[in-house]
């Protein structure tokens, strides 16, 4: 099982690429989304551009040094999300295709395959799995105070990093909370799973489960607030930020990311 300390020790090991500015890491990791999102949604290319495109961002992960299988556990997490959007399209018929091609093949209900649905499914699930490997190849290299400090400094609306900067400080702190929940279930031997129990009272336990963290982050919040007025918070309140500069090597590798991703676009 993959913890968010497991998560956010990933991001503290020292490697080229975790010392990169997280300004840097974040523009990459936007550019290799903007330019996954940007490519057509049914190309004879496609497949092998997005093939390229994450067999570079795995090299990356390789130079990081991260751990591979947290690093696959992540997403493994993510990706049925995609998944099950994808297993629909072949057979959709979406309006953005005039011609449709039947595959060869009698299912039920009248269901048909298209080759059209299949390509755009394929490609749809492709272009899901890269970026959601930039993204977690991001948040495996760069902590998460400085991604939301890196964030601010880009123009990222005051508003929006500032309930980031919150949800940071306090993650940890609930699903702490939730774990201690968990582990009290556990010890009076509830188990979600269980097929004896009714589906109706297991239903109303995890209710429970959920109120009380509801419960518990509004007095947090509450708390928080209070105390943060009392020590004088404002509208006028200035965080604190990293007076880190973009150094050769930051731009050696945007350079790098940018030259490969036109290679990769034009050449493949």
């Amino acid at each position: 099982m993959v913890t968010l300390t497991d998560i956010e020790r990933e991001s503290y090991k020292n490697s080229p690429i975790h010392r990169l500015d997280p300004r840097v890491k974040l523009l990459f990791t936007l550019a290799i989304i903007i330019y996954v999102v940007s490519l057509p949604r049914i190309h004879e290319k496609n497949m092998i551009r997005l093939l390229a495109v994450e067999t570079y961002l795995l090299l990356l992960v390789l130079v990081a040094g991260l751990d591979l299988r947290y690093f696959f556990l992540r997403i493994l997490a993510i990706l049925p999300f995609g998944l099950g959007i994808a297993l629909f399209q072949p057979f959709l018929r979406p309006s953005f295709i005039e011609n449709f091609t039947p595959y060869p093949l009698d299912l039920l209900f009248g269901l048909s395959i298209t080759y059209e649905g299949l390509a755009f499914g394929s490609s749809l699930i492709a272009k899901f799995l890269v970026c959601i490997t930039a993204i977690v190849f991001l948040s495996s290299t760069t902590r998460m105070r400085e991604m939301v400090s890196a964030a601010d400094r880009l123009g990222i609306p005051r508003e929006f990093t500032l309930l980031l900067s919150m949800m940071v400080h306090y993650l940890f702190l609930f699903w702490s909370v939730l774990k201690r929940i968990k582990i009290a279930q556990e010890t009076r031997l509830f188990n979600i799973w269980n097929r004896k129990v009714p589906r109706k009272w297991v239903l109303k336990q995890v209710g429970h489960s959920i109120s009380a963290i509801f419960v518990r982050s509004y007095e947090q919040g509450e708390k928080t607030y209070i105390s943060m007025l009392c020590r004088g918070y404002g509208s006028g309140h200035d965080k604190t930020y990293y007076r880190a500069k973009i150094r050769v090597q930051d731009i050696l590798f945007l350079l790098l990311s940018t030259g490969s991703i036109i290679y990769i676009h034009i050449f493949v």
